[in-house]
Parts: structure tokens; C-alpha cells; sequence
């Protein structure tokens, strides 16, 4: 049984972006991969316990990248 994956638009800032690609690139995966591999992860460990990786999950970031 073949498993469909959905197809979705998605806006990143070009610093969150590059992030990706680096971290990407470290573990061997596509841009792509490492996106699904990350919200994989996040929503796995909220089955897990209840709780998203981090309590401000929501609030904005600043991204360190030079």
C-alpha cells in the first residue's frame, strides 16, 4: 500500500531557510526531508507527553546565521 503525501505551499524567511539547508545538508537530507523529518519529530514527541519541544514554541525567534 502506497502512502500519498500532501503537497502543501510554504513561506520561510530566507535566515530559517538557510538554517534548514545547513542542518540539512549535515544529516544528508533534502531541504524537503529535513522539514517533514522536523515536524515529524515535533509531533511525535506531542503524542509522546502532551507538550510541543519547547514551551515558546510560539513566540517569534532570531535566527544567529552569519
Amino acid at each position: 500500500m502506497s502512502s500519498k503525501k500532501k503537497q502543501i505551499p510554504l513561506r520561510l524567511s530566507e535566515n530559517l531557510y538557510n538554517a534548514i539547508a545547513a542542518w540539512a545538508e549535515d544529516d544528508f537530507r533534502s531541504v524537503n526531508g529535513q522539514i517533514e523529518y522536523l515536524l515529524t519529530e515535533c509531533v511525535r514527541q506531542r503524542k509522546k507527553n502532551g507538550k510541543y519541544v519547547s514551551e515558546h514554541l510560539d513566540e517569534p525567534i532570531e535566527l544567529d546565521i552569519e
